[in-house]
């Protein structure tokens, strides 16, 4: 491969305007804003530090910030691994393999290792800055190039003339999370605060353009109006807030709410225009190739249109078992006969943009009027309408219920009509009742080489909830031998030992980069001092892969926690039924949800 010739810029002396421009500059700030957990603060930080730079690095930096390597419309990747990364920190350094491995279980954060690595490590001699333009070059020549030894040689390139801040930062960024208490919602709060425009305006023109460097660029320059919606980036999803019980429901919606099933499925965004469509899923990732046969069906639709829904296993109006679907994720190729044996649907229930018009400001009660103008409600076609009733009566939810469970779906959505839409928010316009029994989002921290046929795969896997919602720390809580196939065992064994931190007992267990989420289910949760997290799982079983939702996603120490109570007043109520003789309350009212 020819290689990326070295930009004059960077043999010149460090003036200011090339301090400015650099990566350790980037990681000066980047370090700052780590270091103080107030969001104002950190809004500030990066606003003065915008504000530094030109265009073209204002456009680096807050993709670099948002944990973005390329605009969200551009579906390049890097394909670099935590493997080829300690591998070419260990070549450039000196240090070993073997002794950098116990650095990642000490620090936990691939960036942090390169850190102490180079900071250690006895390199002398001068070195030209390292840009941020070379940054951009670097990660463009990594996605170009094929094969883990060239992107090594690639990696050993850039990392020899690199501080050891500069490796810090480099190896987060292509990790792709700074992981720095920053989210992509606090870079467009500090691009208004620090360019004086309004956030809603910020945040408007990122999500119709799909690049949060154009956007800040566009917010320097005073650009943000007119901006029209471009297609085939992924708008973030509105996400669903689980309901305690009846009342909660009652005491959130209005007199009049919808009420629509929950599809065990994977979520999926559907963008066509002229010809043209793309499948996205929860996690942002394009996965079309994956449903070959939903692209003629959507493409045949009347309007250009984005349109929120669910990819369902169905055959006809029959909806079949989750586990059917997994049989399709992670494939890079679907065939022929894969198809016949994995019929899916898209399954639509909001519209989000349609004829020119973006829609996520309208109410939904709006919204659903003009999807249901735009697919007809075929129930057995390949694209169809999600089934949706306004009610207003929460005592005809049990029926409800059972309905949705007895046509294959997993529960009920529960939308207020008056909602716009909120993309990557989390609220409680809309409210979730799913499956009757507890289940949990973990993921796998990690794995064990298992026994008698599986003596060969990775089979057993241990499994963490997070410490709260802002703090990430993983705490396990469980150990699940069973639940998924051998096919799929196979796969995850291959992913599992190029992801791994740490070997023992000759390679038998292996701690695991926490990236693999399941979806698991148990009896009950019980007090336990094995592990840190004070609880374990009595009879945890592995339900699904969950290849839609990331790390950051998974359930926390208080749903846990809400279990573990939800548990001993149901034995409480049970035992005083048992007493009194007196009915038991409504079984939506006792179950559980996650």
């Amino acid at each position: 491969m020819e290689q990326t010739k070295t930009p004059v810029t960077a043999i010149m002396p460090a003036t200011p305007d090339v301090q400015r421009s650099t990566l350790e500059r980037f990681a000066q700030v980047a370090d700052a804003v780590a270091a103080t957990t107030k969001k104002l603060e950190k809004a500030a930080l990066l606003g003065a530090y915008f504000r530094e730079l030109d265009d073209s690095d204002l456009s680096r930096a807050a993709r670099y910030f948002a944990g973005q390597q390329f605009a969200m419309h551009d579906a390049r990747t890097t394909n670099v691994g935590t493997g080829v990364l300690r591998d070419a920190i260990s070549e450039v350094t000196g240090i070993g393999v073997e002794d950098l491995r116990p650095r990642y279980v000490r620090l936990g954060d691939s960036g942090d290792v390169a850190y102490e690595a180079f900071a250690e490590a006895k390199r002398a001699g001068a070195t030209p800055p390292f840009l941020l333009a070379e940054t951009e070059a670097l990660i463009g020549s990594l996605s170009a190039t094929r094969g883990t030894r060239n992107k090594k040689a690639l990696l050993v390139e850039a990392l020899r003339r690199a501080t050891p801040l500069d490796a810090k930062y480099l190896v987060k960024i292509l990790i792709g999370d700074l992981r720095i208490g920053l989210k992509e919602g606090l870079v467009e709060d500090a691009l208004a605060r620090g360019f004086g425009r309004s956030l809603a305006s910020v945040a408007q023109v990122n999500m119709l353009v799909g690049d949060i460097g154009e956007t800040a660029v566009r917010a320097r320059r005073g650009e943000l109006e007119g901006v029209s919606m471009r297609l085939f980036h992924p708008i973030k999803f509105m996400l669903a807030t689980a309901a305690a019980d009846l009342t909660d429901v009652a005491r959130t919606m209005p007199e009049e709410f919808y009420v629509e099933d929950k599809f065990d499925g994977i979520r999926a965004q559907a963008h066509f225009q002229t010809g043209r469509v793309a499948l996205f899923s929860r996690t942002l990732d394009e996965m079309t190739h994956r449903f070959p046969e939903l692209v003629a069906p959507l493409r045949a639709l009347p309007s250009d249109a984005v349109i929120d829904g669910e990819i369902v296993p169905a055959r006809g109006e029959t909806m079949l078992p989750f586990a059917v679907l997994q049989r399709r994720l992670g494939r890079k190729t679907v065939g022929d006969e894969l198809l016949a044996e994995t019929p899916v649907v898209f399954v639509a229930y909001d519209l989000l943009y349609a004829g020119g018009r973006v829609l996520i400001d309208e109410p939904l009660v709006v919204r659903r009027r003009a999807l249901e103008q735009l697919i007809t409600d075929a129930p057995a076609a390949s694209v169809r309408l999600s089934r949706a009733i306004l009610a207003g009566d929460v005592s005809s939810l049990d029926e409800e219920f059972d309905a949705a469970r007895a046509r294959g779906n997993e529960g009920l959505m529960i939308k207020d009509p008056r909602s716009s839409y909120k993309p990557g928010k989390r609220g409680r316009e809309w409210l979730k009742i799913k499956r009757a029994l507890a289940t949990l989002d973990v993921v796998v921290t990690a794995v064990e080489v298992g026994h008698g046929k599986r003596r060969h795969l990775l089979s057993d896997y241990t499994f963490a909830v997070r410490r709260s919602e802002k703090d990430g720390e993983l705490l396990n809580v469980g150990k699940a031998y069973s639940g998924l196939t051998d096919v799929e065992l196979a796969e995850l064994t291959e992913w599992f030992r190029a992801h791994t931190i740490q070997e023992f007992a000759h390679g038998r267990v292996r701690t695991v980069e926490p990236r693999i989420i399941l979806e698991v289910t148990f009896d009950r949760v019980q007090i336990s001092k094995r592990h840190k997290s004070g609880y374990a799982l009595r009879f945890p079983r592995i339900l699904r892969l969950r290849p839609d939702k990331m790390a950051n996603e998974i359930d926390t120490l208080d749903t846990v926690h809400k279990l573990v109570a939800e548990g001993e007043r149901e034995v409480a109520t049970e035992t005083a039924d048992e007493m009194t003789d007196t009915p038991a309350a409504s079984t939506a009212q006792r179950r559980t949800t996650s």
